[in-house]
């Protein structure tokens, strides 16, 4: 038996498909030096009972190239290994039962295109013969995925670990993991129940245990085990080339298996599981099956498949799953503890997303970075809510029970609200506010009219939002008298110390180094020059910067300025978010009101564009920061938390006269498409560079200063770039754009729509996008050309523009 070593570069923990696809891949980067540990056996904890359907389709054009990546390897690595992986490409059939799913899958279908896969369009006649077995009496039609497939999971994970072992890694079994050793901050060793084993690196894949196992380490990855059912006929002639069938209306899912058939569901009534902790011997264990909770989805079952009435059922499989609050799984380096990787909280789409996640977790480990932006499942994506397990818990539990409902546009969770709570909530609430949620903050989207019968409430749909009155009388309040915005989720950091310019000039591509007073709006790049982070910088002393970026973004923009500051360099980044409140006075009026509630001068020439200052309101020191978002003169007043209530009464009373409303993030989105401002996780981030976004005026480059990511930049300039982010605007009004769509130049495809909406002042549906070209793209290129969207599979006119819509010459602004 080979002998445990006792040192390594990188210890992987957890021997299920993911840690063994992830040992697969380091070895295949020649980090040869790589040992993986399994408590029990490879694949005994939950990987062993996967019902194994792989679908490669997500809203994300990466996390789908990822899943694209897993059905590639699926393919050859048998041949690579010499073990059976049961991979049938045999695809994937998803199906509508109302109109309402048959737009959503027809923009699915649209998804589809824009990313590069083949979706195709069936009627339910055309369903039918692809899938005989089915009833298509309530059908309307159908989606098939020629390229999806299932396998066998326990047979990939022994392909992935003999292809690891191949490349030099070396896996042992039977081997428990009982602790970390850290020093000063520092992985040092791996504890085993055999021995000691030094490291650098630690890769945590370990399912439904990570979440424990990481709080030991001050990590936190929110994931949590529910029950999850199927069952399993004898053989009664099933196909063996039947494609995978998905049926969300009626909440279930389908492949054949041995002449029979798996079929499962996602419950809206979900069971959590080990609310006590796992027991401690529990492998290759499954949980007592539960035949009057799966009962409401075998009726559903036995409607679409009615042969299941007299197929004979060999076993109702009932097994425990790790899922998370969003329904994405968990990926990346931990912002708590370097060299602390987690791969876990895979939703049970583990089997479709090991082959990609391995990949992309094995280069972050390798290379300190992933392969390309992997925002929708990066770990930093959590926050304060997320250590808590109840309220980890009540989310999930939703999200479960939500994973074959109607994915509707703007949907926002309902559970485990209100969570986080600016001091205006009560007033906001009492003068109509529709609140969403963003990392537990409760933030107002829209405000209803209550006087005229309206109820804050979201209806949803994939045509004009109920609320689509509202947020128009909101916006046109921004472009013609002031409104109010309660931005208080902002996250806030202050960086100060000796260093703090140099850091800051460091980090930032844009330059910081200005006198106490300025205001920066910046990017903050990657070596590739890709925007990591998206932020306003103003510089509040000599050894002072106060750091402003969006409430989703806290944890992640925190841990990248965190991890930036050179070693040689004396700075410290404190995050202040709860100590502010942010109420942002927007408008041509916001100066009139601002002015007739402090005695500071806020005029033009005292307080341009650009700058902060400390104003007294009602007794209370505010820190204004005349910027905008919206494209209107305006100010973010940063008040103390205890101040807040007082400062917004004062405002609201002053600005009654000037026609001040309140306003929401809705209203925020529609302004700020019109203005072409980008948004952070959709119009840039780490795969989009300043160059291609149209930010290259927000970068440094005529200063002779060292900054991260200068180096891409310059090699950018001087050669051309190979994709542009335009502007599309749909000639026909009534077009309502939600982001993914397809953009055709001249007949061919060239992009999809990072982000939609709709403008009111020019009255028509704004999308961005980049326009891709291989052999480079010029701005001549793009204005030339003749633009159509695809929008839920109907091609529509479209006019094409790379300056803003609404001021272009920033008059209103400035002024």
């Amino acid at each position: 038996m080979k002998e445990l070593p006792t040192t390594a570069k990188t210890v992987v923990i957890g021997g299920g498909i993911i840690g063994c696809s992830t040992a697969y891949h380091l070895g295949k980067l020649g980090f040869t030096d790589t040992v993986l540990l399994e408590r029990k056996k490879l694949t005994s904890g939950t990987t062993f009972h996967a019902a194994g359907l792989v679908g490669q389709l997500r809203t994300s054009a990466n996390i789908t190239q990822m899943l694209g990546y897993s059905v590639d390897l699926y393919k050859k690595l048998e041949a690579e290994t010499g073990l059976a992986t049961g991979w049938k490409m045999n695809g994937g059939l998803r199906l509508a039962c109302n109109e309402e799913r048959w737009t959503e899958v027809k923009r699915q279908a649209t998804t589809a295109q824009s990313f590069g896969l083949q979706m195709h369009l069936l009627t339910p006649r055309e369903a039918l013969d692809l899938w005989p077995l089915m009833d298509v009496d309530d059908l309307v039609g159908a989606a098939f995925l020629p390229t999806d497939g299932q396998a066998n999971p326990s047979d990939i994970t022994q392909a992935l670990a003999k292809g690891a072992r191949m490349a030099g890694v070396s896996i042992f079994e039977d081997t428990e993991v009982l602790d970390l050793e850290i020093d000063k901050g520092r992985i040092r060793a791996v504890i085993t129940e055999k021995g000691r084993i030094e490291c650098e690196r630690v890769v945590v894949c370990a399912g439904q245990w990570t979440r424990t196992f990481a709080a030991r380490f001050g990590v936190n990855v929110p994931l949590v085990s529910v029950e999850h059912q199927y069952l399993i006929t004898e053989s009664f002639g099933v196909p063996s080339n039947l494609p995978t069938l998905r049926d969300p209306d009626r909440l279930t899912y389908y492949k054949e298996e041995v002449g029979g058939l798996v079929m499962g569901g996602y419950e809206p009534n979900p069971i959590p599981w080990a609310l006590d902790g796992i027991p401690k011997d529990f492998h290759y264990t499954l949980l007592d099956s539960n035949f009057d909770h799966f009962e409401q989805i075998m009726e559903q079952a036995l409607i679409r498949v009615p042969a299941l009435q007299t197929a004979g059922v060999k076993q109702l499989l009932c097994g425990p799953e790790s899922f998370t609050p969003d329904g994405n799984f968990i990926l990346g380096e931990a912002p708590e503890l370097r060299n602390f990787f987690v791969g876990a909280g895979f939703n049970a789409f583990g089997i479709a997303s090991a082959g990609g996640a391995g990949m992309a977790l094995a280069e972050w480990v390798a290379k300190g970075e992933p392969p390309y932006d992997l925002w929708p499942v990066d770990i930093r994506r959590f926050g304060r809510p997320h250590f808590d397990t109840d309220w980890v818990r009540t989310r999930t539990l939703e999200a479960y029970g939500k994973h074959y409902t109607m994915a509707w546009p703007f949907e926002e969770h309902s559970s485990g609200r209100p969570c986080r709570k600016s001091p205006l909530y009560d007033r906001l609430k009492a003068q109509g506010a529709c609140f969403g949620e963003k990392l537990g903050w409760e933030r107002p989207n829209w405000f209803a009219d209550l006087f005229a019968g309206e109820e804050p409430k979201d209806i949803y749909t994939y045509g004009r939002q109920n609320w689509f009155d509202a947020v128009g009388r909101e916006h046109k309040a921004v472009r013609e008298a002031a409104v109010i915005f309660d931005q208080t989720s902002f996250a806030k950091f202050v960086l100060k110390g000796r260093d703090a310019e140099a850091v800051m000039s460091w980090i930032a591509a844009n330059d910081v180094a200005k006198p106490v007073g300025a205001l920066t709006y910046t990017q903050m790049l990657n070596d590739r020059g890709g925007i990591e982070c998206d932020v306003t910088v103003a510089r509040t002393a000599e050894n002072e910067f106060y750091i402003t970026t969006g409430t989703g973004f806290a944890t992640h923009d925190f841990d990248w300025i965190a991890r930036n500051i050179p070693a040689d360099l004396h700075a410290e980044l404190v995050d202040v978010t709860s100590a502010y409140s942010v109420l942002s006075l927007m408008g041509p009026k916001s100066r009139e009101i601002l002015q007739a509630v402090t005695l500071a001068d806020v005029s033009n020439a005292a307080f341009p564009f650009g700058k902060v200052r400390t104003v007294g309101i009602a007794g209370c020191p505010v820190r204004a920061l005349r910027i905008t978002y919206v494209g209107e003169l305006g100010y973010e007043l940063h008040v103390p938390v205890e101040y807040s209530a007082t400062v917004y009464d004062v405002l609201m009373a002053a600005g009654r006269e000037h026609g001040l409303a309140n306003a929401g993030y809705r209203a925020i989105e529609s302004c700020r498409l019109e203005k072409g401002y980008r948004a952070w996780g959709s119009d840039i981030g780490p795969d989009h560079t300043p160059i291609e976004a149209g930010l290259g005026w927000a970068v440094k480059m005529k200063k002779d200063v060292a900054f991260r990511g200068r180096e891409a930049i310059a090699r950018q300039l001087a050669s051309g770039v190979k994709k542009m982010l335009a502007c599309f605007v749909p000639d026909d009004p009534e077009i309502v754009l939600l982001g993914r769509e397809t953009i055709y130049r001249d007949g061919q495809r060239v992009g999809w729509l990072s982000s939609g909406g709709y403008g009111y002042t020019i009255g028509k549906a704004i999308g961005y996008g980049y326009v891709r070209d291989p052999g480079g793209v010029t701005e001549d290129f793009v204005l030339s050309g003749r633009y159509e969207l695809d929008v839920a599979q109907s091609r529509v006119p479209c006019q094409v523009s790379l300056k803003p819509l609404y001021d272009p010459q920033m008059a209103r602004i400035k002024a």
